[in-house]
């Protein structure tokens, strides 16, 4: 009898087979997740009710919900373990987040087919998985949810003014200009990314506060300044779409500065506002432990800044933002429980 002699390819070669697969499986996974979540790279969905809610980025929901917790720590006034407190800070998360976030997005990703075209062909409307009856009735009915919302978080809270309401209704309709002709803010580089950055920063924010006491016009102005920082995160998502923008003649920064000069321009305003900001925490309302921990929280930005955007902001801005971007939304937070405390001691 002949015994066939032990090859070790026959053993390696089953298993090559499992780890292609087990690789394969993962990335099926991932682009999965990323086609929900809105991001790069997802795959091409075509159940439409996962296209509408990959329209609506649920990615960039986190910014303005983790803005109106900023608002009510900030209200001096919010009780963290109170339920009726707890119902209407989730209501108007979802308000900010899923209603007009959601609204904001399809809106954009509508007057950006063009450009989305050259930039992400795979997005839903270009790549024509969406139908765009279907893209218009989305747009009005999250408008819709957003602004009645709104209105029902008024009434719930008893103001004689409907605040939100009004806050709902500028918000909106700077996200209209910001993505629509004629004046499609986003065009013009610091204005739009302005627009945006305020958008993400001081409107959500606004919102928590006046949901759960007063807005204030010293706290109206802090965060419009910080939303300069706002600014800067704007930034690092136009260098994504350079080619497009070019093709198209939008002036974002990247486009009109070039790469160098933006990217610099990008991290200053970042890590100037939050500096200026943690300087008025110490010196302005006198609130010296905030003001440490938001130095603590500026410092690995740096760091990060220096270790993955600044070397490649085009490659890098996806690992920067995931590195840096904790710790600025921390720092939000850290500035609003400041306000807070400090409205607490002066019984407002």
């Amino acid at each position: 009898m002949t015994i066939a002699p032990f090859r070790a390819s026959s053993v390696r070669a089953p298993l090559r087979v499992h780890a292609s697969q087990a690789t394969e499986n993962k990335a099926d996974k991932d682009s999965a997740a990323r086609q929900m979540l809105g991001m790069k790279g997802a795959a091409l969905e075509t159940d439409i009710w996962k296209i509408r809610v990959q329209l609506t980025k649920p990615v960039t929901w986190i910014p303005l919900i983790w803005g109106v917790a900023c608002g009510a720590a900030a209200s001096g006034h919010y009780v963290w373990n109170d339920p009726k407190n707890i119902a209407q800070l989730l209501t108007c998360m979802m308000m900010s987040g899923p209603f007009l976030t959601g609204y904001t997005q399809t809106i954009n990703d509508w007057f950006d087919k063009e450009i989305d075209a050259i930039n992400e062909p795979y997005r839903p409307i270009p790549s024509g998985r969406i139908s765009e009856q279907d893209v218009i009735a989305q747009i009005f009915v999250l408008l819709g949810a957003g602004l009645g919302t709104a209105y029902l978080l008024d009434q719930w809270a008893g103001h004689e003014q409907p605040t939100l309401l009004y806050l709902a209704i500028f918000g909106s309709f700077i996200s209209y200009i910001y993505s629509a002709p004629p004046l499609k803010l986003k065009q013009w580089g610091w204005a739009g990314n302005y627009a945006l950055g305020s958008s993400y920063i001081a409107l959500p924010w606004w919102a928590g506060q006046a949901l759960f006491g007063t807005l204030t016009p010293d706290v109206m102005v802090l965060t419009v300044l910080y939303s300069i920082a706002g600014l800067g995160i704007a930034i690092v998502n136009d260098f994504k779409s350079i080619e497009g923008d070019r093709a198209l003649g939008l002036q974002s920064l990247p486009v009109a500065f070039g790469v160098d000069t933006a990217k610099w321009i990008c991290v200053g305003t970042i890590d100037v506002t939050q500096l200026g900001v943690a300087a008025y925490l110490y010196g302005g309302l006198h609130q010296t432990t905030y003001a440490a921990v938001l130095m603590g929280l500026i410092l690995p930005q740096i760091f990060f800044q220096f270790k993955y955007f600044l070397p490649d902001p085009i490659a890098n801005d996806v690992k920067y933002q995931a590195s840096a971007q904790p710790f600025l939304v921390f720092g939000l937070l850290t500035t609003g429980l400041a306000v807070g405390a400090s409205n607490a001691a002066l019984g407002l």
